[in-house]
Order: C-alpha cells, then sequence, then structure tokens
C-alpha cells in the first residue's frame, strides 16, 4: 500500500473554523451573530480588529451556516483586496450581484435559506472613497434582497454613510493563551514537537495573529520536520535575530560612529527590512504603552508650550 501523501493544503484553511461558534476568543460577537443566525434576521453587518483574528473566518461561515453547500455559490459574492472594486466593478458586478431577488424556499439540508443574498467584502478599507460613496447608493436600494459584510482593519477608513449603516462587530487581538490552545491543537493533529521556548517564539513573533501564527508553524514543519525550535520559527518568520538587534544597540550605546556604521552596513548587507529594525529597536526593553505615553507626553510638551525637562521639587 502506498503511503499517503501530505495534504498541500495550507493549515490557515485546513484549521479555519466552519461555525462560528468554534471561532476563538470573539465571544461577546460569537454570542450576537448566534442569535443572527437562529433568526435568520441579518443586518449589514462591520467587522473590524486587528488581523489574523477571525473576522473573515466569521463572515465565512455566517454564510455557509444561513445557506449551505448547494446555495452558497448562487447567494454568497466574496470580494477581496486582490480584485478590482473601484467605482467602475461597484457599479457594474456588485449592482448586478445585489438587484437579483432570491425566492423564500425555506430550509434546506439543515440550513434556514432565508430570502437574501451577501456580499463579502475583504479588506474593505483598501477601497477608493469614491467607491464607498457609490456602495452607499446600492446598500440603500437593494437592502431587501442583499446583505453586505465588511471587513477591514481601521474602521476610521470606512465612510461614516457607510459605517452607520451597519451592525459594527470589533475583533479583539487574540491573548497567547488562546492562541498557545489552537496551536497545541494543530501541533498534536500534525503530529509536531515544540517546546516551551519555541512556543515563547512563536506567540511573540505572530503578535497576536493566529493566521501569521499558524503559517509560521507551516512553513517550520516544511523545512525543519516534526522537531521545531524556536530559531526554525525566527528563521521562516522575516523576523530579525535578536543578537542583530543587540549588537545594533551597541554599538549605538558605544558611542563609536565607525561601529555603529559597520553594524547598519550588516544589517543591510544581510538583507534584513530596516522597517523591522526599527521596530525591533523601538519595543527592545520596553512595550506598547511606554511608546505610545512618550508620544502622548512629548506631544503635550509642544503643544502646551512646556519646558523640556519637568521640576521634582
Amino acid at each position: 500500500m502506498a503511503p499517503v501523501v501530505p495534504s498541500s493544503q495550507p493549515w490557515v484553511e485546513k484549521y479555519r473554523p466552519k461555525q462560528v461558534k468554534d471561532v476563538a476568543h470573539q465571544d461577546e460577537v460569537v454570542r450576537v451573530l448566534t442569535n443572527t443566525l437562529e433568526t435568520t434576521n441579518c443586518p449589514h453587518m462591520l467587522f473590524y480588529g486587528p488581523p489574523g483574528t477571525g473576522k473573515t473566518t466569521t463572515a465565512l461561515a455566517i454564510a455557509h451556516e444561513l445557506f449551505g453547500p448547494e446555495l452558497y455559490k448562487s447567494r454568497v459574492l466574496e470580494l477581496n483586496a486582490s480584485d478590482d472594486r473601484g467605482i467602475n466593478v461597484v457599479r457594474t458586478k456588485i449592482k448586478d450581484f445585489a438587484a437579483v431577488a432570491v425566492g423564500s424556499g425555506g430550509r434546506q439540508g439543515g440550513h434556514p435559506c432565508p430570502p437574501y443574498k451577501i456580499i463579502i467584502l475583504d479588506e474593505a478599507d483598501s477601497m477608493t472613497e469614491d467607491a464607498q460613496n457609490a456602495l452607499r447608493r446600492t446598500m440603500e436600494t437593494y437592502s431587501k434582497v442583499t446583505r453586505f459584510f465588511f471587513i477591514c482593519n481601521y474602521i476610521s477608513r470606512i465612510i461614516e454613510p457607510l459605517a452607520s449603516r451597519c451592525a459594527k462587530f470589533r475583533f479583539k487581538p487574540l491573548s497567547e493563551d488562546v492562541m498557545s490552545s489552537r496551536i497545541v491543537h494543530i501541533c498534536r493533529e500534525e503530529g509536531l514537537n515544540l517546546d516551551s521556548e519555541a512556543f515563547s517564539t512563536l506567540s511573540s513573533i505572530s503578535q497576536g495573529d493566529l493566521r501569521r501564527a499558524i503559517t509560521y508553524l507551516q512553513g517550520a514543519a516544511r523545512l525543519f520536520g516534526s522537531s521545531i525550535s524556536a530559531k526554525d520559527l525566527i528563521s521562516v518568520s522575516g523576523v530579525i535575530p535578536q543578537d542583530a538587534v543587540q549588537a545594533l544597540l551597541a554599538s549605538c550605546r558605544s558611542g563609536d560612529f565607525e561601529l555603529a556604521n559597520k553594524e547598519v552596513s550588516n544589517v543591510i548587507s544581510e538583507g534584513y527590512p530596516v522597517s523591522q529594525m526599527l521596530s525591533q529597536c523601538l519595543v527592545d526593553g520596553a512595550d506598547e504603552y511606554l511608546q505610545l505615553m512618550d508620544v502622548a507626553s512629548n506631544t503635550m510638551r509642544a503643544l502646551c508650550n512646556m519646558p523640556m525637562e519637568f521640576s521634582y521639587e
């Protein structure tokens, strides 16, 4: 008997939750949307929050649970940032899909199959303002037969007339415990061994983005096999090794321009992204709170004409 060929399917798809109730950590969102599935009373929706926290997964799960595999293709239109979504697409493809009425055939195969369609616009914050304005009229005209799901990282980039027509759901960054439990499950299913340092490193380099963590894990498994170390994960992630960051910081502390020039040249010659190096240097020995507080206090000084040094007398 021939050996089983390992699946080439990306693990982010293989382990993507298929039902809303299985989405991790977004308890408030899941509770509200579970009620939506029971009543099939679905408004336009706006999902926003950091990447890899379950926004697209939730939208797809709702659509699949409402319509099932048979009606999904005819009732759901998915568009993301890789598609042309300028004003012409809104006026043609989206409008044509939204305009077609559907019958109320009732439940099929355990799915409610309500009498409307769904248009999922992933990364909606990358749409031009003109396209968003054109979309507003389409939403108004065809709201009886079409629901829109907008997915974005930055709600501020969605024009207010669209945002105000939607039920808004904020997706929180995933905690280390939630991510670890999901990674442990995948490791068990795929037969991988990670030590505690590797788990901690994976959590650190993925920064609350579960999709990124799973992608790094699969990449490391393909390159290094079933036993994966922290060093293996860093090498597939593109994160700059800590010793390179420390060497640059040490050269700055030395006050030696030639030494600093040497370390900067090393960073460039190794092909490390400069933006990544700056990011890692900024958080070394600090955290997001301290960095933002520093920005706020310096802004306060500038706006209020405060002295550069505070007196503690």
